[in-house]
């Protein structure tokens, strides 16, 4: 059973309606309360990009700067949270900080009258990234089929000028069939993250004329080529798998930060 199917008409209508827009949200859960709180273990709410509640209710203003900072920090790394907020006093006979996470769990200081703790659950929803596949190359038909089973969104194309930065990941395997356009073309919409399928002296050929064609060389010396992992990969399939090998790393390293 998805989130969704157990939330209420009102909330699962806007979390569809952010999901088929590809905006990232979030979910927030209360799954415990000791003392005096206003609202109860169960209650829900939807969560925006930036953390502020569009849909449900979570009690009153007690916890929502820590359910904010909670929900971009579960966005930001795809990895749900898990919050505490509970009144000074109690967190001092706990030993803890407010801003500390112990065993799983983030600390943060309730300073409301009522005085009671409420423990809730943040779960991110991030739209999956989406690919650009350049091409109908055998590497590319492989790709293609590969990037859905490990949660990528396939295109063949790429978005209209009006929407340049729904895709950050694009890879020409066009394979000598328009090589150039396809380079261009995908530079154009400075992708977070190029590849190109083919040897290292092919795309230095190319990227020179591109140089000439007006192309900042600094737009060319960031695109992997050859691209994939050198898995000693043979045929396309193989290609295709350390193509996209080296995708979840460049994904993963985008999610977390490297000094994480």
């Amino acid at each position: 059973m998805s989130p969704v199917e157990i939330l209420d008409a009102d909330l699962a209508e806007a979390a569809q309606e952010l999901r088929s827009r590809q905006e990232p949200f979030a979910f927030a859960t209360i799954v415990r309360t000791a003392g005096a709180t206003a609202a109860k273990p169960g209650a829900k709410a939807l969560l925006a990009a930036d953390g502020t509640i569009l849909h449900g209710w979570l009690g009153g203003g007690c916890t929502r700067g820590a359910v904010k900072r909670a929900a971009l920090e579960a966005l930001q790394s795809g990895a749900p949270q898990l919050i505490s907020v509970a009144p000074e006093d109690l967190l001092e006979e706990k030993g803890v900080a407010p801003g500390e996470t112990v065993d799983g769990t983030k600390f943060a200081r309730n300073g409301c009258p009522s005085r009671g703790t409420v423990d809730i659950f943040i779960e991110p929803c991030v739209p999956m990234p989406e690919l650009v596949i350049l091409g109908g190359s055998p590497v590319a038909q492989a790709l293609s089929a590969f990037a859905p089973q490990f949660h990528w969104s396939v295109s063949s194309s790429l978005p209209d000028e009006g929407n340049p930065a729904r895709h950050k990941y694009v890879v020409v395997a066009t394979q000598g069939q328009g090589d150039l356009a396809a380079l261009k073309a995908a530079l154009a919409h400075s992708p977070t993250y190029t590849a190109f399928v083919g040897s290292a002296r092919k795309f230095a050929t190319l990227a020179e004329r591109l140089h000439q064609d007006g192309v900042d060389p600094a737009l060319t010396e960031a695109v992997d080529a050859p691209a994939g992992l050198d898995l000693g990969a043979v045929t396309p399939e193989e290609i295709a798998l350390s193509i996209l090998a080296q995708l979840v790393r460049v994904r993963r390293k985008d999610l977390v930060p490297l000094d994480a």
